[in-house]
């Protein structure tokens, strides 16, 4: 299943499952970052449909004008072919189990477009500057459950265990701040839907115009998201103070409800806690495909493999698609889909004896260039596969941030679906940089955003 990466990633976790702490890279193994590697970790070298790594995309193509919604780079792009229920088998190695289990709940409309592999990813230079950084400084704290001595970017540019690949998903750059409307919707069978419309910030600490340090030393990032509509959930609004070590102190979250008109600590924003309007389709921790404390699992580093992920998505991002055109019976409309072949770091998850959550297992698969989960399996109690995540990425090339165009989480027994990250028919599109003082991120200012 791993074909050539097998031997050298089975070696290194079967090596490194039992080390309890991430020894730091030598120089000399630092210094592979930006020669053989990519300056985030990733193999600069191609092999076979993989192309080599040649600095991702980093100008927008002719006509864009910044700051409006992404233009396609790749317009005259055909697929090369097309992986359907009739002929997934071909390519069983390159596929997840979930990816396979689509194919055979919906043989009929389910299908994967295959285009050329274009390794657009790219960050700016102070970010690899800090990923370099925390390779010869950055350790796990006891436990796993946080980092020590981390700048930004990816901590563990070289990772030895599955718990440091999923610790350079939950802390990668996204801008350093954004703000965004994106709506949601959780079909039925059927494929009637109502939109639900957030809108979203996000700030990391350092990027707030009056960071205190000696306030909130654990805090990693803010994020606030106001619903917008329906009416009957508009002027409800969470708060989250994401930490960075939510063992030693608990992720802190706060929600406004326009109904009370009040602000009350929400401790079920966390786990397995119920996702924001989401017809109990997502949990907490599926949100940005996952987030939050990774302590209730056994994280096991399995190694790299090629496979066929999203990847630069940007038809679902068009202006010129309604939400309509996107929103289908079990599935979204998958011509308007990318898939790529990457390699990808495979990484499971298994729920510790003791701990408790819906998902008995995931198995990751994180993207080496962005370090952003692509796909991800989820099992239930008994050991069978539930739900499976897509992520379709994208590369905003305004910016230097490579993220997602939409989240899609697909549950095999009830035939639904919920999508995350719909702005088709917004007017705008991500604000990168926006500037939020540590004050707009306390309780008081919750319930005085939530009062207007």
């Amino acid at each position: 299943m791993l074909n050539k990466y097998k031997q050298w990633g089975g070696a290194l976790a079967l090596s490194l499952m039992v080390a309890s702490a991430h020894t730091v890279a030598s120089e000399g193994d630092a210094a592979k970052l930006n020669n053989e590697l990519t300056p985030m970790g990733a193999v600069k070298a191609g092999s076979g449909d993989i192309p080599a790594w040649s600095g991702g995309l980093t100008a927008a193509p002719a006509g864009h004008e910044k700051g409006s919604k992404p233009t396609n780079p790749f317009p005259n792009d055909k697929p090369k072919f097309v992986i359907t229920a009739e002929n997934y088998q071909q390519y069983a190695g390159q596929l997840s189990d979930g990816q396979k289990a689509m194919f055979e709940k919906y043989p009929e409309t389910f299908r994967m477009p295959v285009y050329e592999t274009r390794r657009t990813a790219a960050y700016p230079q102070y970010i690899y500057d800090a990923t370099k950084q925390n390779a010869t400084q950055t350790k796990l704290v006891a436990g796993g459950n946080g980092l020590e001595n981390y700048v930004q970017g990816a901590p563990f540019p070289m990772p030895e265990s599955g718990l440091e690949a999923i610790w350079n998903h939950i802390v990668r750059y996204r801008g350093g701040s954004v703000r965004r409307v994106v709506g949601q919707a959780t079909p039925q069978a059927n494929g009637d839907y109502t939109i639900v419309r957030f809108q979203d910030e996000f700030t990391f600490r350092n990027k707030l115009s009056d960071f205190d340090p000696t306030q909130d030393q654990n805090v990693l990032f803010y994020f606030k998201q106001d619903v917008l509509s329906p009416a009957r959930l508009a002027g409800n609004v969470l708060l989250v103070h994401e930490t960075l070590d939510q063992v030693k102190e608990p992720r802190k979250a706060w929600v406004y409800n326009a109904g009370q008109r009040r602000v009350r600590r929400a401790p079920q924003v966390a786990y397995d806690g119920p996702g924001t309007a989401s017809d109990g389709m997502r949990t907490a921790d599926n949100f940005d495909m996952f987030n939050g404390a990774p302590d209730r699992y056994d994280w096991k580093l399995i190694g790299k493999q090629e496979m066929y992920i999203p990847y630069n998505s940007y038809k679902l991002k068009s202006g010129d698609l309604s939400y309509d055109d996107i929103v289908k019976a079990g599935h979204i409309n998958q011509d308007l889909t990318r898939y790529e072949l990457h390699r990808v770091w495979k990484v499971e998850a298994t729920l510790q004896d003791g701990k408790r959550h819906i998902y008995a297992k995931r198995v990751f698969y994180i993207d080496e260039d962005t370090w952003q989960a692509s796909v991800i399996d989820h099992y239930d109690g008994r050991g069978e596969l539930w739900r499976v995540a897509e992520a379709h990425s994208l590369m905003y090339y305004d910016y230097l941030v490579p993220w997602y165009a939409l989240e899609v989480l697909y549950d095999l027994n009830s035939g639904r679906y919920l999508a995350l990250g719909l702005d088709n028919e917004e007017d705008n599109t991500y604000e990168f940089g926006f500037e939020r003082s540590q004050r707009d991120y306390t309780p008081a200012a919750l319930r005085r955003s939530g009062r207007r």
